[in-house]
């Protein structure tokens, strides 16, 4: 004959959980390391960009279209930028490097150096002041170290202008301004609510808008290619939106000789516009 087990000592249990340590976190530990320690830095917020590396931070120093806010440097990364902050007028405030590590993240390579500003001023298609005659427009591309990659080498090429849009793009601050290696101070960024109608406005000002794509028709090699010239290119996996595509006046792929037709999309910029270069001539500085 079976004996059932002995009624719970409910009273018990609760005094057992009555004489645990008063204070102790009711978050699991490993997402309360997770949390922003506390410190110096601010949190984020819309109105902060953190910025962190060397060429970031001292293209932001440099480039005078931001509001500097504080910088923060470690005792062996000072001496590399203490003349751009003063020229800035900025104080540098030392930091340890472990707590540059913890604000940013264990993965952040910031080199001793955060910056906290502003966020650029907004700009409107209208404000795209045509130098190169080469503009991109990225269609929902969201990793921050492609559009980083790809603000880089639009820089490179003297792009004058990146297009995204503001819902499915990535936040223009600290991973994507550090892949970016100071390019985000010096091309005009865009953000639009609809892609569709900005490329309209584009063909409007007298631009030829040709989309990207591993399917296209078209090698970019061969098409009729002139300037003013707006670039488009679709997010990985999904490529350009179908209202995208209808947008463009033609749709390229790249000529790949290889087994492999498709490129990362950073990889697909670059080669594009260095193939766009070849044919139509490097912009005049």
């Amino acid at each position: 004959m079976s004996r059932r087990p002995p009624p719970k000592d409910r009273a018990g249990d609760k005094r057992k959980r009555d004489e645990r340590p008063k204070g102790r976190p009711q978050e699991p530990r490993e997402r309360s390391r997770n949390e922003p320690p506390k410190g110096p830095f601010r949190g984020p917020s819309p109105e902060v960009v953190t910025l962190y590396g060397a060429h970031a931070v001292r293209e932001a120093l440099k480039g005078g279209r931001r509001k500097l806010l504080a910088l923060y440097a470690t005792d062996n990364a000072l001496p590399r930028i203490a003349d751009l902050a003063q020229a800035a007028g900025l104080e540098p405030k030392l930091a340890d490097a472990r707590d540059l590590s913890r604000h940013l993240g264990e993965e952040a390579v910031h080199q001793g150096l955060l910056l906290e500003a502003r966020p650029l001023p907004e700009a409107d298609v209208s404000d795209i002041e045509s130098k190169s005659g080469l503009v991109l427009a990225l269609d929902q591309v969201t990793d921050p170290h492609n559009v980083g990659a790809i603000l880089r080498t639009a820089c490179a090429f003297g792009v004058d202008a990146l297009i995204v849009t503001e819902r499915h793009s990535p936040e223009f601050t600290g991973v994507l301004a550090k892949a970016a290696s100071g390019a985000l101070e010096h091309v005009t960024i865009v953000s639009v609510v609809n892609l569709s109608r900005a490329l309209d406005e584009l063909r409007e000002r007298g631009y030829s808008v040709v989309g990207l794509d591993s399917e296209g028709a078209e090698p970019i090699e061969t098409i009729p290619l002139s300037k003013p010239l707006a670039l488009v290119l679709g997010a990985e996996g999904k490529g350009l939106r179908r209202l995208t595509r209808e947008r463009c006046d033609l749709v390229a792929r790249l000529a790949l000789p290889g087994p492999i037709k498709s490129l990362n999309v950073s990889n697909a910029c670059a080669a594009t516009l260095a193939t766009v270069q070849i044919r139509l001539g490097a912009p005049k500085d």
